[in-house]
């Protein structure tokens, strides 16, 4: 418990001390995320939170976990999120192909299933399906890795979210790791948490920084090591009925798993690759409705406390039964969301020419002399 506090209380004082110099050196080098058409910031904000909340996490974890021969597998972790930030920060910065940073993630899954022996070898009677040959323990765990990494990326949309999202999801499995006295995992859990609670003074709406691919990558990294230590722990297991661990571990993840495995059978069925950008990811959804950053967050981090809670309700269920309600709840939601919401009429301020170019036919209130006019438009 001891080694816990001092892993969370570590992380959040380094990040948060960290951060004002990340944001001034970023400001200093005009190192900025610049708005564009698919993004929902209108002015340049810096993407690299990410540097504070790895230097955080990861001298939490050198200074706090045991290293011993029970825990050889934590320098392989470390090794992994230290390439998976280099990745991720070389993109904030240059830019990369997405074939590139794909090929990247693929060598840090390979290193740490290969090495870190970060593998699922139980389905726990899933489809019928209980325990996996080593082919296809690969090909579930990189298939499972991969998918975690990325929705965190690409959760990483509005101010708050994947922070928020991640903090819930890894302070569950920090809970449990912690009672059942899985230690590592446990200082690696609330590690993170620490790194993210810092993080998220600073990026709550309004954000004054963003963690960028490079803190979204690392979170989505630490998550599906969390998940898979959590669903392959004896320990663990012994708290379910019914070998439901893989549904709760879902659970804990459901809003960045079905939304990126949502939006990518969106893309497939209309003939598109599933990683071309678009704006129908349940974040741009909500503010499709006329929600601002902080209502989307709260929107999403509430939901997220419902899933869990329903998760953790259902727990000595059986896992097919949790699965189905999880789906049946997520999808008719985000079908209520599009169907039957309606969209909130806002107030913006703009510019006298984009009202008369964009807006000729909205009723224009001349609040402001001569130079800015105030419009009621419809998103």
């Amino acid at each position: 418990m001891i080694q816990v506090a001092i892993g969370i209380i570590i992380a959040y004082l380094i990040t948060f001390f960290l951060l004002p110099l990340v944001i001034r050196i970023a400001h200093d080098n005009k190192l900025y995320d610049l708005p564009d058409e698919r993004k929902t910031h209108n002015h340049p904000v810096s993407s690299l939170g990410g540097i504070a909340i790895f230097t955080g996490l990861i001298l939490s974890m050198l200074l706090v976990s045991d290293f011993n021969n029970y825990n050889a597998d934590l320098q392989y972790f470390i090794a992994g999120f230290f390439i998976i930030f280099i990745l991720g920060l070389i993109d904030d910065i240059f830019i990369l192909k997405a074939w590139k940073k794909i090929f990247g993630q693929l060598a840090v899954t390979a290193m740490l299933t290969f090495k870190g022996g970060l593998l699922i070898t139980n389905l726990h009677g899933f489809l019928g399906i209980y325990a996996l040959t080593y082919v296809e323990s690969i090909y579930v765990s990189f298939f499972s890795i991969i998918l975690l990494i990325n929705s965190f990326n690409l959760l990483d949309g509005v101010d708050g979210l994947a922070g928020s999202i991640g903090l819930v999801a890894c302070l569950l499995f920090g809970t449990y790791f912690l009672m059942d006295n899985v230690i590592p995992y446990a200082v690696l859990a609330f590690s993170i948490c620490g790194s993210l609670l810092a993080f998220l003074v600073y990026n709550f709406p309004p954000a004054k920084i963003f963690m960028g691919d490079s803190g979204s990558t690392l979170l989505g990294l630490v998550c599906s090591i969390l998940a898979i230590k959590f669903v392959e722990n004896p320990a663990i297991q012994a708290n379910f009925n019914n070998y439901s661990a893989p549904a709760i571990a879902f659970g804990f993840l459901l809003i960045p798993l079905l939304d990126v495995l949502r939006v990518f059978a969106l893309r497939i069925y209309q003939s598109r690759s599933p990683l071309a950008p678009d704006r129908n990811h349940l974040h741009h959804l909500l503010q499709n409705k006329g929600l601002s950053h902080t209502e989307v967050t709260i929107t999403l981090l509430v939901a997220e406390f419902i899933f869990a809670g329903i998760t953790l309700l259902l727990k000595h269920a059986n896992m097919h039964l949790v699965l189905a309600m999880q789906f049946a709840i997520y999808f008719s939601s985000v079908f209520v969301l599009k169907q039957f919401i309606p969209v909130r009429r806002k107030l913006r301020i703009v510019r006298e020419e984009p009202v008369m170019e964009e807006a000729a036919d909205a009723k224009v209130y001349p609040i402001y002399p001569a130079k800015e006019k105030i419009s009621a438009t419809e998103d």
